[in-house]
């Protein structure tokens, strides 16, 4: 008869314990409570003792369990940002910075893009969220759907929104677009032009109608002409195609861009067309865009702080996770403007 073969019926190998916040206390020469105090992002604790704890859980491979410090302390560190699929400058800058604005303060950040601003889009982006254990969220949508009376966001988190019309009884940061676009409007008229021509952005964005309502406004207070818009959108293509338009018209010495890469196209046509800027046409942008400084001729462009746009607004909502109450007015960011070699007085 064959032999049966014994089957071993010992554990096998115990998995290994990851490091404890004993281990870290030991390995940092600090007390347990200071440990704690240091994962779970509480500022009682000095800079040198803080670093020589972070030190620790570097070297020994510790990792804090957010779950469980959700549990603890109600929080999870944790920030959802609703934000239009269609990627654009100011978004792009702006959600850096928010990126740049929370880290510091231990939070993480949780992405949701939408594809259009309506309400089971936007219902659905807060579900989503909501499952994802967030501790509050900021919006960043600039078609101005989102302000439509049929548009109502879900309450039971904290919100602020970033560039929209403050219809809203949320906490709401901008740059001050109408302050921009005046600015932009009033240095050109200024320079002795008889009246300004405007490439704005796509209707639907909140920030162009802005643009656009406060530069037909300027105008009508200096009592000048307002010559007809033309629309693009947000592309130097399309201020390009604008720009083929305006050059044609020997009337035109002042154009006003919504942006800088509509301005870029607009400079490219001007120069194809033999308009020489600013020596026959002198143009203006908005977002001083790094690259603006080393357009030909270097461009005068409006200024906006895309960085304290994001820092306000983290700063807002870090507040309202805090205290449970909403900030009071909306906050509007000042412009500049930023005077290169794009812009002279008309020509003689």
């Amino acid at each position: 008869m064959p032999r049966q073969t014994a089957t071993s019926s010992a554990p096998g190998p115990a998995r290994r314990r990851g490091p404890s916040m004993a281990d870290v206390a030991r390995e940092a020469g600090v007390s347990g409570q200071t440990v704690s105090r240091v994962a779970n992002g509480k500022t009682n604790v000095d800079d040198a003792t803080r670093e020589r704890v972070l030190d620790a859980m570097r070297r020994i491979g510790y990792r804090p369990n957010s779950a469980a410090r959700a549990l603890r302390n109600g929080q999870f560190r944790s920030i959802g940002v609703i934000i239009s699929a269609l990627p654009t400058f100011g978004n792009s800058r702006t959600l850096d910075a928010i990126a740049a604005a929370v880290v510091p303060e231990g939070f993480s950040i949780i992405l949701m893009p939408v594809t259009r601003p309506t309400q089971g889009e936007v219902t659905g982006a807060f579900s989503t969220l909501n499952e994802q254990a967030v501790d509050g969220v900021i919006i960043l949508i600039e078609q101005h759907q989102l302000d439509q009376s049929e548009i109502e966001l879900p309450h039971g988190l904290p919100v602020v929104v970033i560039d929209s019309s403050a219809r809203y009884d949320y906490p709401v940061v901008d740059n001050d677009q109408a302050d921009g676009a005046a600015r932009a409007t009033s240095h050109l008229l200024s320079l002795g032009h008889s009246t300004v021509w405007h490439i704005a952005g796509p209707p639907q964005s909140y920030s162009a109608e802005r643009r656009r309502k406060s530069w037909q406004a300027t105008l009508e207070r200096a009592g000048c002409a307002v010559p007809p818009v033309l629309v693009g959108d947000w592309s130097p293509e399309s201020g390009y195609q604008a720009g083929l338009r305006l050059a044609a018209d020997p009337s035109v010495t002042a154009v006003f861009a919504a942006n800088d890469q509509m301005a870029l196209g607009l400079l490219r046509a001007l120069h194809e067309s033999g308009r020489a800027v600013p020596a026959s046409v002198s143009v203006v942008g908005f977002d001083d865009m790094e690259e603006s400084a080393h357009f030909w001729p270097p461009l005068t462009t409006i200024r906006q702080s895309f960085e304290a746009v994001g820092r306000h607004a983290v700063k807002a909502l870090l507040a309202e996770i805090e205290t449970g109450t909403e900030a009071g007015e909306p906050v509007l960011l000042p412009t500049e403007l930023v005077v290169r070699s794009s812009t002279a007085p008309p020509p003689a």
